[in-house]
């Protein structure tokens, strides 16, 4: 289970003037363990902007002030939207799939458990007579894990410090039992707060929890299953599939506590029995849970650079691709695939999603884990969104400087509104409006220097092109083919956003060519010092046209690296990038060693290798120029 960064104990407040100040916390709308009110989504976690509340911008394509501050449990809560927008392509053209069994014996570890023994799947891919889907069914073995079966439980255990003993890691290996909602104390015929049963458990280092629980015939229980640490803090929980419920946690070694309880409520304290919000459904159960090593099954398939595979899996929570240096290049546990734009062919809906574009021709591997009997895994591979289309046909980035009408609706935002003009914002950073032209051609330098040479010059991908265009030299081509625009302008009052910069989606491959991005400029050019200003940077020293225009430049760099398929990567490692999340600003702005912006040190920022961003719930050593560069493959 991926370690979250807490929520800072201070908070921000946007006030009318254009600056952050302290004051109240942006609102999780939570209770105070973790867990959602009321309903498995829970309220959006909003955001008080001056005397307005605005819900919080999505943190996946949001260049976010302080990326600390994100509600990530609440957003991979939400990305479960996945399965719906999957569910309303289902006429969409699929390709006909190869069927794969995996050959390793249900039963047995070893056979294929790395990279290295994967096992081949012929006829995938691109290529010809390959076709382009494959359904593997597996399955995940424990080896020799013991169940014993013990009494049905004995009330009152709804609390951790009245938890039952499994001595799952003294002595045993796993427990099944039976057990009833709503017999305790506290279920809707005793005190009505809701009743909870604990079971202890204890892990060795590298192992999984795994625990399943089903109601009986005839029960009205809707199970739910969470895992707590001794200190109380939430580690994993899932919600019903009908009348079952199983969970899969990766867990570091020590002592944890498995809670079973009735869809849907939650209880307001870990340590007190009688502390639910009120009794949900109720009935008898079987419930099993088990600690062991768990079993990974390995399948590879080639590749072609600039292949886009997608793939999903049921029945184990965790996928991963590696390339053929067997580098992790994207993991994950959950299904991100809502951040698709509609008219991508990716797949979703699944446990977990993974997508990536290949680099590099090759032998890729992908992997299944954390889980416990069959599994199903659908694999799809298509060539970025330009291959396919006309000779000559090239994706154009549109730079609109002047301001503009459009719906934020597509962000999240307001509605139809009327953002400002970049040039409504240049005397915050002390440049005269005369000066509008010089900034206007620093950006574009920098966006051309950022998306166009350097993916040509250091991109694997030769036969890429785009066009960039601008407000100011050239008419207005939004709404033509294969036009993509980076909005420079506007604030969050204006466009109901609380973000610097937002992409309409994330697009492995660049499916949809015809996409909307914003460069909100408030935050950019507020007066005090705060970290995301630019201004924090400047000095009576710097040219700040100059590094303005940097800025500007990356910022649309990254808006612009969303929609050609790249991910956030982690801000705070030691390798700058123009995908970096927001929260260290001095490394995406690159004002150089002296901290000075328009300085001779000043740093280029550029797309390149760099790992996935650990607080979104990804692994992996993500190539941001390489994806790019492949999502602007020119056609024919």
């Amino acid at each position: 289970m991926m370690t979250l960064r807490p929520m800072l104990a201070t908070s921000i407040v946007f006030s009318l003037a254009g600056t952050l100040a302290p004051g109240a916390a942006v609102a999780a709308d939570r209770s105070p363990n973790g867990w959602p009110d009321q309903d498995p989504l829970g309220p959006r976690p909003s955001v008080q902007v001056g005397d307005a509340r605005l819900p919080a911008a999505n943190p996946y394509v949001g260049l976010l002030p302080d990326a600390s501050q994100v509600d990530w449990r609440y957003w991979q809560r939400y990305a479960t939207r996945g399965s719906a927008r999957v569910a309303a392509e289902s006429g969409r053209a699929l390709p006909e799939p190869l069927d794969y069994d995996e050959q390793e014996p249900a039963l047995q570890l070893g056979d294929n458990d790395s990279p290295r023994t994967a096992e081949a799947i012929g006829g995938f891919g691109t290529g010809a007579g390959e076709e382009a889907g494959v359904s593997v069914r597996g399955n995940l073995a424990t080896g020799s894990v013991r169940i014993t079966r013990i009494k049905r439980t004995r009330e009152d255990d709804g609390a951790i410090p009245l938890a039952r003993t499994t001595r799952i890691g003294l002595g045993r290996d796993g427990i099944r039992t039976s057990g009833r909602i709503g017999d305790g104390p506290h279920g809707e015929q005793g005190s009505g707060s809701g009743d909870f049963d604990y079971y202890r458990v204890k892990l060795g280092s590298d192992e999984q929890v795994v625990a399943t629980a089903e109601a009986r015939a005839g029960s009205d229980l809707e199970p739910l299953i969470a895992i707590w640490s001794k200190t109380g803090r939430l580690q994993d929980y899932q919600f019903p599939r009908g009348n079952s419920v199983q969970l899969t946690t990766p867990l570091t070694a020590g002592t944890y506590y498995v809670m079973m309880g009735g869809c849907c409520t939650y209880p307001r304290s870990r340590f007190k029995s009688g502390s639910g919000d009120g009794a949900g459904s109720e009935g008898r159960y079987r419930f099993s849970v088990q600690a062991s090593r768990p079993d990974s099954d390995f399948f590879a398939v080639s590749l072609e650079a600039g292949d886009v595979l997608g793939g999903t899996v049921d029945g184990a929570t965790s996928l991963s691709v590696y390339d053929p240096d067997r580098q992790k290049v994207f993991g994950s546990r959950f299904d991100a695939s809502f951040i698709y734009p509609d008219s991508t062919p990716m797949p979703g809906g699944g446990r977990a999603v993974v997508d990536h574009v290949a680099s590099t021709t090759g032998r890729h591997t992908v992997e299944v884990v954390y889980g416990i009997g069959g599994y199903r895994a659908d694999l799809e591979v298509y060539r970025a969104g330009l291959d396919d289309d006309s000779a000559g046909t090239e994706q154009t980035l549109f730079l609109d400087f002047d301001g503009e009408r459009l719906n934020t609706g597509i962000f999240g935002g307001s509605g139809v509104t009327r953002l400002s003009p970049m040039r409504a914002f240049l005397d915050r950073w002390g440049i005269a409006a005369a000066r509008e032209d010089a900034v206007i051609d620093a950006v574009i330098a920098n966006v051309r220097e950022n998306v166009r040479r350097d993916l040509a010059r250091r991109g694997l991908n030769g036969s890429f092109d785009v066009e960039i265009l601008n407000s100011r030299d050239d008419a207005d081509p939004w709404g033509e083919d294969n036009v993509s625009r980076v909005i420079v302008g506007g604030s969050i009052r204006e466009s109901g956003v609380f973000t610097i910069g937002i992409a309409e989606s994330i697009d492995p491959g660049n499916f949809d060519q015809e996409e909307s991005a914003l460069l909100l400029l408030d935050l950019l050019s507020a007066r005090e010092r705060q970290p995301y200003s630019i201004n924090h940077f400047l000095s009576p020293r710097s040219d700040r046209v100059a590094f303005v225009g940097q800025v500007l430049g990356n910022v649309v760099a990254h808006e612009a690296g969303h929609y050609l398929g790249n991910w956030h990567v982690d801000q705070f490692d030691a390798s700058p990038n123009l995908m970096d999340q927001g929260g260290n600003y001095r490394a995406l702005f690159g004002p150089g060693p002296d901290g000075v912006g328009g300085t001779a040190d000043d740093r280029d920022v550029d797309f390149g290798p760099n790992r996935l961003n650990p607080f979104e719930g990804f692994e992996g050593l993500e190539n941001t120029l390489q994806r790019a560069a492949f999502g602007l493959t020119a056609g024919g």
